[in-house]
């Protein structure tokens, strides 16, 4: 087979599936509602909010049971009445900010906003001072010898010469 073609068929090999998968999403059965816009309000909510067993997942997508609890919990409060906003305050407030999978800026969390920030500029003068080393040792010259060093030196070569032209 020629190359452009083996290329092509693992391009296509890649992509499909990728597009043809969707986000598995956690949810069960016995807790999706049977009011189709509670629902869907109820699934755009749970993926603002962060498993806090998982801490990488939302609760829409986590198996955990603490996420599970938290989908039952949004899913009352819809039918209660809230709207979405009243559901992630009434989260908030019991959870904190850390629940929100993008937290507000304000100084609670300006340690939260700014560390990657401060985590990549501190990784930057790291990756500078090894190179400005590096530079420094590779252009440093090597030192002198000493007198007795270069003596030493000198009578080793010249042992060297007559072992050699004999």
């Amino acid at each position: 087979m020629n190359r452009p073609f083996l290329i092509l068929l693992g391009v296509i090999g890649v992509t499909v599936p990728l597009l043809l998968s969707s986000p598995a999403h956690a949810v069960n059965p016995d807790e999706i509602l049977s009011n189709t816009v509670l629902e869907e309000r109820a699934r755009d909510i749970s993926q603002e909010l962060r498993c806090l067993v998982c801490q990488n997942q939302s609760i829409d997508d986590s198996d955990a049971d603490l996420a599970r609890d938290l989908r039952v919990l949004v899913r009352e409060r819809l039918v209660a009445g809230d709207t979405d906003q009243q559901v992630i305050d009434y989260i908030v407030a019991r959870y904190g900010d850390y629940v929100l999978l993008n937290p507000p800026l304000k100084p609670e969390t300006y340690v939260l906003w700014a560390s990657p920030i401060v985590l990549a500029i501190l990784a930057l003068i790291a990756v500078a001072a090894f190179y400005r080393r590096k530079q420094r040792e590779s252009g440093a010259k090597p030192d002198k010898l000493s007198k007795d060093e270069q003596t030493r030196l000198n009578e080793i070569l010249e042992t060297a010469q007559k072992d050699g032209s004999k």
